[in-house]
């Protein structure tokens, strides 16, 4: 018994620390398989707009109404081995931009700008194919989408 319970215990500590190195060694934009826009930009953050990124996943455009930040990530469908994800959104009244990209299990993101009365340019790529969607959530001008592969 004691030695069931010491190998037991044994085992819970090498997995901790393997855990524990995981953790350690992966970046902040590996996440579990239900990832949500909110779960990556905030829970005060209602999705606006999305584009799927052909059957690999979305990108997703969020905006905060009380500090009038947008905020994008992009969400792998199939999260599992690490590819290159990216997410980007750019406001061009303003020149500001933010983004993130690297090689992830499940997404990139977030990215946030101040998008209040500005129409914003956004999009994602997983794997080799990519989204962009220019003049997004603004009156004045008609939204355009691009779906390509790189």
């Amino acid at each position: 018994m004691r030695i069931t319970r010491n190998l037991m215990a044994a085992g819970a500590l090498t997995a901790l620390a393997v855990g524990a190195t995981t953790a350690l060694g992966t970046t902040t934009a590996s996440a579990a398989p239900n990832v949500t826009p909110q779960s990556v930009c905030g829970s005060a953050y209602k999705t606006v707009n999305s584009a799927p990124i052909g059957s690999l996943g979305t990108v997703y455009l969020t905006y905060n109404s009380s500090n009038g930040k947008n905020c994008v990530a992009t969400i792998r469908a199939n999260p599992g081995k690490a590819t290159y994800v990216a997410t980007y959104i750019y406001v061009p009244d303003t020149d500001a931009s933010a983004g993130d990209d690297g090689n992830y299990t499940s997404y990139a993101g977030p990215g946030y700008v101040y998008g209040k009365g500005h129409c914003v340019s956004w999009g994602g790529t997983i794997s080799n194919v990519y989204v962009s969607v220019d003049n997004s959530n603004c009156a004045a001008l008609k939204e355009s989408r691009v779906t390509g592969v790189r």
